[in-house]
């Protein structure tokens, strides 16, 4: 079993296939439990955001498990496996490790070194947990990822230099200080909306949102953080907009929830609204309404095309490094990880052997006195552990060093294994409590 990453972001698909192809929260569980019915699919996590779509999976076969991952992903989007494929990207094994290492770190974003993708990434694996479509394997790889993250961040600094999403489409409305701003939506990206506007010295907030009590608890907390904040139903829309210098969109809905309809005339009253949804929050015709200006996520990534961020170059360059080393880390500990069944499977084998000596050294002397009779058991058992040990600690490190030989099977034949032994002694499946904490 391995590893498999299958996604698209900015940087392989147009923003329109984006959109089309992007899992609304409440569909993320039935996708993930299609994806773990799939033929070669055991475990399944999907990481859905503004600017990228990725399932990482357990799979049985490479091309199976991209065949399975890819048809999911095309049903989902509405359009057929092949008209997709040229939008996909795919790594397995230890380059999809290396891949989600660099995504959680913030190095494959729009803005290089943006933090908000660590949070998405825990967000995505508690989701999956929750459904029942993380094992072992993803379990033990995304408490390494996150750490990773973390320490990427902390070590580099690139997190500092790194804008988020938001940030960048602020930046279009200018001087925030003492202004109005509207955030429609309030799940995570309207709460990091909410922490930018505050430290761009906004004056008041106004949130809106489908469900009310959601609103009501982000502006209970913005008021408590220092910024006056109030909450009111998507019915009230365009009074809130009325008001409004800024708006922000980011509700996740499948259609556009903020309209032309919505914008009363601004009377040379200059109103920015970005548009962060995926797909998009705002209808088109707003984008022609006098007065207004509309940033959304097309117009970011060309930004920062267009504008490149040499400043990140050293910190980039030291987090690749942390990357690649955190990966060596990682897959030697799995190929190490690999061996320990069946080592542990030859050592219960050595054990019986011994055993079944001992029974016979008593069958064969029954009024052998009980203390020789237990010396003798240490003294093999002693002998048994010392001649086994050297080699198992050695085969494990061996393991560690190189993925060329198959130091497990080599095990197995050298000491006539039962090839399912090692299997029967193997860790179990289920996943332990979380050693990574928020």
């Amino acid at each position: 079993m391995s590893v498999l990453a299958v996604g698209l972001s900015h940087r392989s698909a147009e923003l329109t296939t984006l959109e089309r192809a992007a899992v609304p929260a409440e569909e993320v569980t039935k996708v993930l439990h299609e994806l773990q019915q799939a033929e070669h699919v055991s475990e399944a996590m999907l990481v859905s955001t503004c600017n990228r779509i990725e399932v990482y999976a357990v799979v049985e076969t490479f091309h199976g498990g991209v065949n399975d991952v890819s048809d999911v992903l095309a049903r989902q989007a509405g359009m057929e496996p092949a008209e997709l494929y040229d939008n996909l990207y795919v790594h397995y094994a230890g380059a999809a490790v290396e891949h989600l290492f660099s995504v959680t770190s913030g190095l494959d974003s729009m803005v290089v070194g943006e933090t908000q993708i660590l949070g998405q990434v825990r967000s995505a694996y508690a989701t999956a947990r929750e459904a029942g479509t993380v094992g072992r394997t993803l379990h033990e790889l995304i408490q390494t990822t996150l750490r990773v993250g973390k320490r990427v961040h902390s070590e580099t600094g690139l997190d500092q230099l790194g804008a988020s999403v938001v940030s960048e489409a602020l930046a279009a409305a200018g001087d925030l200080l003492g202004k109005h701003a509207l955030i429609v939506g309030a799940g995570s990206m309207g709460a990091l909306t909410a922490s930018h506007l505050r430290k761009a010295g906004i004056g008041e907030i106004t949130v809106a949102n489908r469900t009310e009590a959601k609103a009501a608890r982000l502006a209970e907390k913005t008021a408590v953080e220092g910024v006056p904040a109030r909450a009111v139903p998507l019915s009230e829309l365009a009074d809130a907009v009325a008001k409004a210098d800024v708006v922000v969109s980011c509700t996740g809905a499948q259609d556009a929830v903020f309209l032309a309809e919505h914008v009363p005339a601004r009377a040379g009253r200059p109103l920015v609204v970005c548009d962060l949804g995926l797909p998009k929050d705002v209808d088109a015709g707003v984008a022609d309404l006098a007065d207004v200006t509309v940033v959304d996520l097309e117009t970011i990534q060309r930004h920062m095309r267009d504008a490149g961020a040499p400043t990140t170059e050293r910190q980039t360059i030291k987090a690749n490094g942390i990357v690649l080393d955190e990966v060596r880390d990682y897959l030697a500990g799995q190929r190490s990880a690999e061996v320990t069944p069946t080592v542990t499977a030859l050592r219960r084998r050595a054990a019986e052997v011994v055993d079944a000596e001992l029974l016979r050294l008593d069958n064969r002397l029954p009024d052998l006195d009980m203390q020789v009779r237990e010396e003798v058991g240490r003294t093999v058992r002693r002998v048994v552990d010392k001649l086994l040990h050297a080699p198992t600690v050695r085969v494990k490190q061996l393991a560690a060093e190189t993925a060329d030989t198959d130091y497990a099977n080599a095990l197995r034949e050298l000491f006539c294994l039962d090839p399912q032994a090692p299997a029967a002694v193997a860790s179990p499946t289920a996943v332990p409590p979380d050693i990574e904490k928020k």
